[in-house]
């Protein structure tokens, strides 16, 4: 999720090579990368109807999420942070209805006031769990990212899915 405009897409090629399946999501179009077993679809995570476009377009399970979604920052940090928060629940929702059994999800997140509920919240749901902050990333940067692996497929969740 966050795909466009295919870095991450790229990345996941060249771990899982020919072999897996990669499916990109991301409200811009993202230009094909030609490889074939890599797909896109043009939709935005915040809508209720996403993850069946997802399963119709690839199919279930998926042994690991990626969400690097963030939205056009407004300036205004409480409000970017609580946006960004927001996206991060439709990724942690996405990601619960979608992850097989020990499955992994990786997050990226702003560091703010609703962060660490968060981070508990996906936290109940993985057998292990870390907050990793790339080195690409700026030291000054408010961005990290969750990390869950090993997903606990029968959870209870506080995370809403409607």
């Amino acid at each position: 999720m966050g795909a466009a405009p295919g870095g991450w897409l790229q990345a996941a090629h060249q771990v899982v090579g020919n072999i897996g399946c990669i499916l990109g999501v991301d409200t811009q179009e993202i230009e094909s990368l030609h490889f074939k077993n890599v797909e896109t679809i043009s939709a935005d995570i915040t809508q209720m109807e996403i993850i069946e476009r997802i399963k119709a377009q690839s199919g279930l399970p998926f042994d690991v999420v990626l969400s690097d979604v963030a939205q056009n920052l407004s300036g205004v940090w409480d409000v970017d942070h609580a946006r960004q928060i927001e996206l991060a629940r439709c990724a942690l929702r996405i990601g619960r209805s979608l992850l097989r059994p020990k499955g992994n999800l990786l997050i990226k997140v702003f560091q703010g006031s609703e962060t660490k509920e968060f981070q508990l919240d996906m936290k109940s749901s993985f057998s292990a769990f870390r907050i990793v902050k790339p080195p690409a990333s700026r030291a000054e940067s408010a961005e990290l990212y969750c990390l869950g692996l090993g997903y606990v497929a029968n959870v209870l969740s506080s995370v809403p899915t409607s």
